[in-house]
């Protein structure tokens, strides 16, 4: 009976560690440049998937604001925007959600997909994924 029940707590506590989540705080890497812009703080909301920028890398970029975005993001700072909202989990992969890129304002659907337990590929895309960009993002630590 003992080593049934520590059988049962060793597989729970081996579930926990390797469990994968996209929640948590991610350097954004820019896909064209390769250079770290910022970090984003994923979290869920009622029931969503929600992304915010919550520092950014480069000092003469940080009291920016989202000139071009539209909507109730115009004109807001950069810094405190969210710019992942409403994904959903599907499987392996969050989706359904849109993401703003505050460098153009445009906001495109996104797909989230983990790979590994630190690494998250973050694709915008319009009508299909197939027409988009991904970037890589780095979980922090």
């Amino acid at each position: 009976m003992k080593l049934k029940t520590l059988l049962i707590v060793a597989f729970f506590f081996c579930q926990m560690s390797f469990s994968q989540t996209i929640f948590g705080k991610w350097k954004t890497i820019d896909d064209e440049t390769g250079k770290e812009k910022g970090i984003v703080e994923i979290y869920e909301k009622s029931g969503k998937v929600f992304g915010k920028i919550i520092d950014i890398l480069d000092i003469e970029h940080k009291h920016n604001k989202c000139e071009k975005c539209e909507g109730e993001d115009k004109n807001k700072p950069i810094l405190g925007l969210i710019i992942l909202k409403g994904l959903t989990k599907d499987g392996d992969i969050y989706t359904g959600g849109k993401i703003t890129d505050p460098k153009n304002g445009k906001s495109y659907h996104c797909k989230i997909t983990l790979d590994g337990k630190d690494k998250l590929i973050v694709r915008g895309y319009i009508g299909i994924p197939l027409f988009g960009r991904s970037q890589t993002w780095i979980r922090l630590k």
